[in-house]
């Protein structure tokens, strides 16, 4: 058990078992969860023996594992209200069992940590306070699904436990379809993309060993020399997925320097919209789509589509 219940002190723990460093600790922390986990790897936030550690590094017994910061876990990570981000919100749909945001790009899906505000589920907590009791994940808010911070669209949570539920049951079936539009800076060199991928720090990789199932199908809508108006079909949900298998297809999205876009004028950035979402539900079906933000119709006139 940790040493120090001071979550902003270093903590240390001692290594009950062979293995990966990431898994002993999920052990130590269980309810502090894998994201919060790997932000502290990525942070430098974690050392064995004195030295940082990657989340893959492997321990043997009784190696010391430092903390930079204890991992907050229970109620103290459920979304707080953020009443001004509330008054922002683009409401898609609104029924009793779910709501739908169009949610902007730039702004965070959920928080990372305890008392974090800005984030969608900051703003939902506020204006439907019964989201911020729902999840699997004490910080889900309600949120279903996720979206990554530079992503914009439509973004699913629910007001029950019976549509949370049905929801999770339908993003793991593969009941949901979904679209999204990214400008990219050239063609697709293929019309799919099936490359398994895993998480390796902060983007993930194609990886036919450990790798995640993933297929993502690929239509140019339209297009010029040097970019293109891409509508991405995703079947499966994998962390980055889109933007990954964009890149993999010689077809990185503008701006995204992580997966080697090019930095769009002096925007910061990427351009990628969860334009459609669609899926049956005992509570009637969900079918929606997502206007385009002002940015994306902006960058699409400045790239000639």
């Amino acid at each position: 058990m940790p040493e120090t219940d001071e979550t902003d002190a270093p903590t240390t723990v001692t290594a009950t078992e062979g293995g990966r460093v990431d898994k002993e600790l999920a052990r130590h922390f269980p309810d502090a969860g894998r994201k919060q986990l790997a932000t502290l790897f990525d942070d430098g936030g974690i050392k064995v023996n004195g030295k940082k550690a990657k989340k893959g590094d492997f321990i043997s017994v009784g190696d010391t594992i430092t903390v930079a910061r204890l991992p907050v876990s229970g109620d103290a990570l459920r979304p707080v209200p953020d009443a001004a981000l509330a008054k922002t919100l683009e409401v898609l749909v609104e029924r009793p069992d779910l709501i739908v945001i169009n949610k902007p790009a730039g702004v965070p899906s959920q928080p990372l940590k305890a008392g974090e505000l800005g984030t969608i589920a900051n703003a939902i907590a506020a204006r439907w306070p019964e989201c911020a009791q729902i999840g699997d994940d004490v910080r889900d808010g309600g949120l279903v699904h996720r979206l990554d911070i530079g992503t914009s669209g439509v973004l699913v949570a629910a007001r029950t436990e019976e549509a949370y539920r049905a929801l999770r049951d339908a993003f793991g079936d593969g009941g949901v379809a979904k679209s999204y539009l990214a400008i990219t800076e050239s063609r697709p060199v293929s019309r799919e993309a099936d490359a398994p991928l895993v998480q390796r720090g902060k983007k993930v990789i194609m990886d036919h060993t450990d790798g995640l199932a993933a297929h993502t199908a690929f239509t140019v809508e339209r297009a010029t020399t040097h970019h293109a108006l891409v509508r991405c079909i995703a079947s499966t949900g994998r962390m980055h997925q889109v933007r990954a298998h964009l890149a993999h297809v010689a077809s990185p999205i503008l701006g995204d320097t992580l997966y080697g876009g090019s930095r769009f004028a002096d925007q910061d950035g990427f351009f990628l919209h969860a334009e459609t979402l669609a899926v049956d539900l005992p509570g009637g079906r969900l079918d929606v789509t997502a206007p385009l933000p002002d940015r994306f119709t902006a960058a699409l006139a400045a790239v000639g589509l």
